[in-house]
């Protein structure tokens, strides 16, 4: 090949070589383009999109907004916002007995080193229980709220089995008080026992998160009726005990106490022992703080019209083969002051005979005395009615409170009705506005409760309720020492102690109710196991304390005004 061809040949290759390679680079240049053009396209749909659901959709609202933020359950707080139960997030100890895989030990340790090591941090559990629990490797928790400091001693225990997953948890700022009005979350999430349970679609449900469920309750009346409970129960050797702070006018519940009490918190197996309520659950026979009401309904229906007539007195009523007698010799007659005042028995149930069995047991039923309470909480006791229509011996005994039993509850709100003009009205634990009361249902003429409001007042001046006078409290109220019945007829040795109680006398606003279960004669007591000397004191307590709180202050200037009936009253003491 010459020179020609060569160089020709060679021409050629460049010109083709620059070609390719003007073609690469365009090719390039439109990918360029194509990308661009791609991305530019999907930022213009999501830009329309957006101006789309800005036009369309609206903006979100503040409650959607909200949503995710709020606790899984609301808080309950008092009448005045305290808060009662709140959720909160903790720690919580959880057994995995598969962290180390499904083939090999649950635990880096044995069982019971494992559990001794938890019980130097928690020293409440039971170790034996805590092995026998790690080594059955059945998972679940150990222990609801654990503190952070805790997990971190757990963690030092360097065992995977043992996690602390952080939760949301149900916690109690006032720890036991109003544990029985409270009730607790169990493990389930669900509420329990009281108004947890009584209020667990509101707490959990989305439209009432946002809110706290408000109660009746007043923290403040609270602790101080456990307090001075607790003093009684403690000073009279009692089992238990049990009290209630109850508005007049609105059938509102300032303060619910049944002794001894439980810690939400922890729901333990002593825990377990106290939950029953004493108040709304529990019937009991409430013996002569029976005697005011039935006298009021010998009063309303008109067999009772001369407060001065004498009833005998100094001989047991013989009816049926069955004897009422009085605790003391009070002489050969007394009238209707003095019978309440000392406490008569025999007198009583003189009137209740006049008045009449259908009369008496209407009388009752219209207060509820047939029925179980009526308040919010589920677990409710239903009284021990006599059946039937009453017969005379039934007749007489239940008006001083034998042979019928009922709850501390229904005997608040009787005693309401008893001293607020004769109205009664359901109680509740829900705070009720001005002006939204329930309207009851008239019980006694309001003449009647006048003239109970000046007996009343007298028995705790003079008569057996003179431990509760509060000086300036115009304090009015009724004492009830009652045997229990048992196997083979009523047991001596076992009590119920209660005081009914309501004040200020001259414009009642609230009842305050005390009641001890099998109180001992102690020293504190003079050695006395009756209401006198346990429950009326410990009333006598109570009102001074609360009363500045509820806007009542002490008035030594006033009182109930009883110049028509003192001049009635003679000597005499009884129980």
């Amino acid at each position: 090949m010459n020179s020609l061809a060569i160089s020709t040949a060679i021409s050629s290759g460049r010109g083709e070589l620059v070609n390719v390679r003007q073609h690469s680079l365009l090719m390039a240049k439109w990918r360029v383009v194509w990308v661009a053009l791609g991305f530019g396209f999907v930022a213009m749909v999501a830009l329309l999109r957006i101006l789309f659901l800005g036009a369309f959709e609206g903006q979100p609202s503040r409650t959607d907004a909200l949503a995710g933020m709020m606790p899984p359950r609301a808080d309950i707080v008092d009448r005045n916002g305290v808060p009662l139960a709140r959720a909160f997030p903790a720690y919580s100890l959880w057994y995995n007995p598969a962290a180390l895989g499904d083939d090999g030990a649950p635990l880096v340790r044995s069982a019971k080193e494992v559990a001794a090591a938890l019980v130097r941090i928690f020293p409440d559990m039971n170790e034996a229980e805590l092995a026998a629990r790690l080594a059955e490797g059945r998972p679940g928790y150990l222990r609801r709220r654990i503190l952070p400091e805790d997990a971190n001693k757990i963690h030092a225990l360097g065992e995977p089995a043992l996690e602390f997953p952080r939760e949301m948890e149900r916690f109690y700022p006032q720890g036991s008080m109003g544990a029985h009005v409270l009730g607790f979350v169990g493990a389930d999430g669900k509420g329990h026992v009281g108004m947890e349970e009584v209020f667990d679609k509101r707490l959990t449900d989305e439209a009432g998160r946002g809110t706290p469920a408000m109660l009746s309750i007043d923290t403040r009346v609270q602790g101080a009726l456990e307090d001075e409970l607790a003093k009684g129960m403690a000073d009279s050797a009692a089992k238990g005990a049990a009290g209630i702070v109850l508005d007049v006018d609105t059938g509102e519940v300032l303060a619910l106490a049944s002794l001894p009490s439980f810690n939400p918190n922890l729901i333990d197996r002593a825990g377990e022992a106290n939950i029953f309520n004493r108040v709304t659950n529990q019937v009991y026979e409430l013996g002569s703080t029976f005697k005011p009401i039935s006298v009021a309904a010998a009063i309303d229906a008109g067999t009772v019209t001369d407060l001065s007539r004498r009833y005998q007195s100094n001989r047991p009523l013989q009816i049926g083969g069955f004897e009422i007698r009085d605790s003391h010799a009070f002489g050969g007659s007394l009238n209707i002051p003095e019978a309440l005042v000392h406490s008569s028995n025999i007198v009583t149930a003189q009137v209740a005979d006049e008045l009449g069995g259908a009369r008496l047991n209407a009388t009752m039923q219209a207060l509820g005395f047939n029925e179980r309470p009526q308040i919010e909480l589920p677990a409710r006791g239903f009284p021990l009615w006599p059946k039937g229509n009453w017969s005379r011996i039934t007749t007489m005994t239940v008006s001083y409170g034998h042979g019928i039993a009922v709850t501390p509850l229904h005997l608040a709100s009787a005693y309401a009705a008893l001293v607020n003009g004769g109205i009664w009205r359901p109680a509740t634990l829900q705070r009720i506005q001005p002006g939204s009361e329930v309207a009851g249902r008239r019980v006694f003429k309001a003449s009647t409760s006048a003239r109970m409001r000046q007996l009343l007042r007298m028995i705790v001046d003079v008569g057996t309720g003179r431990n509760a006078n509060a000086v300036g409290y115009r304090v009015g109220g009724k004492t009830g020492s009652a045997e229990k019945p048992g196997v083979g007829g009523y047991q001596r040795s076992s009590l119920v102690a209660t005081f009914a109680a309501a004040f200020p006398m001259d414009h009642p606003r609230y009842v305050v109710i005390a009641m001890l279960d099998e109180p001992q004669g102690t020293t504190a007591t003079l050695g006395q196991r009756t209401a006198a000397f346990n429950t009326a004191p410990v009333v006598g307590r109570v009102i001074p304390r609360i009363g500045p709180l509820l806007g009542i202050m002490p008035d030594a200037t006033r009182d109930v005004d009883i110049t028509d009936i003192a001049p009635l009253l003679g000597s005499g003491e009884g129980e």
